[in-house]
């Protein structure tokens, strides 16, 4: 493997055993990985600068629960996750559905994996997922007004709620930075708390996509609990206290690695 997409997997490790575990030693590292301490120094520095984990003497831990990773660092982290993910969340979207995608790397993910999708009618406050979306012209895609956000081209404020709000679509897929063990949802923005608020409640279902790395991972804003959701997308199953927060909530879990889809208890369900 070249060296450096070597290291980049490395450190897209790093960051899912740090969110794992919540705390490692350099040392532990090392020798997880088989390479030296100094080798690991620099991937740390690296991902912290990028806001992806914390260092500490010896060690590092998960970021700030105040500040969301980078988006130029989130669209290159689980990106082949991402992508499995997105192409079995396509799979359960019908031909001439209507959607919500909101704000996120993995929701832009879905976008590019409906592309081969007809006839979808795709309401979005993401200019990233618009600008993919376009491509099909037999998509009728319309964008909420309001705030742009300059580093990631998500929509935002009162006026994008109140798009949202006008209307009722058959499925919202939303995206989420962190789901904790009692099931809550959680995310770093108030403003994009609301909009994703606003989705949930104008869709008939409601479909999570989120790699595991968000398993465990503080943020300090709550925006709901699973019970909210219809249907979780990911790359690994739930720890299992989360399981059965997701079972009790009747949420379905698909994982991507070519497993049968689940319910929160572990057992296979029907499509």
């Amino acid at each position: 493997m070249d060296a450096r997409l070597d290291a980049e997997r490395r450190q897209q490790e790093i960051v899912a055993l740090v969110h794992a575990k919540g705390m490692v030693q350099i040392q532990w590292l090392a020798e997880h990985f088989d390479v030296t301490p100094q080798t690991i120094r620099r991937d740390i520095e690296h991902l912290a600068g990028q806001s992806a984990v914390r260092r500490f003497r010896g060690g590092v831990t998960v970021p700030s629960s105040v500040e969301n990773i980078a988006y130029s660092t989130r669209q290159t982290l689980m990106a082949e996750e991402k992508r499995r993910i997105a192409e079995l969340v396509a799979r359960h979207v019908p031909e001439d559905a209507s959607l919500f995608l909101n704000i996120g790397t993995t929701t832009e993910a879905v976008a590019q994996a409906l592309l081969g999708h007809k006839r979808l009618r795709v309401l979005t406050n993401n200019l990233n997922v618009a600008t993919i979306l376009h491509k099909n012209t037999s998509f009728a895609l319309s964008i909420a007004g309001g705030l742009v956000r300059e580093r990631d081209g998500g929509i935002i404020g009162e006026a994008t709620v109140e798009f949202i709000r006008r209307y009722k679509v058959d499925i919202g897929i939303i995206g989420i930075s962190g789901i904790d063990s009692e099931g809550d949802l959680l995310d770093y923005d108030e403003q994009e708390v609301r909009v994703a608020r606003a989705i949930i409640e104008s869709s008939r279902r409601v479909f999570l996509v989120t790699d595991h790395t968000k398993f465990g991972r503080n943020a300090m804003i709550r925006m709901a609990d699973v019970s909210v959701l219809d249907a979780l997308f990911t790359d690994r199953l739930p720890p299992p206290e989360l399981m059965e927060v997701l079972g009790n909530a009747d949420c379905q879990v698909h994982v991507a690695d070519g497993s049968e889809p689940t319910n929160g208890d572990g057992e296979d369900t029907e499509e």
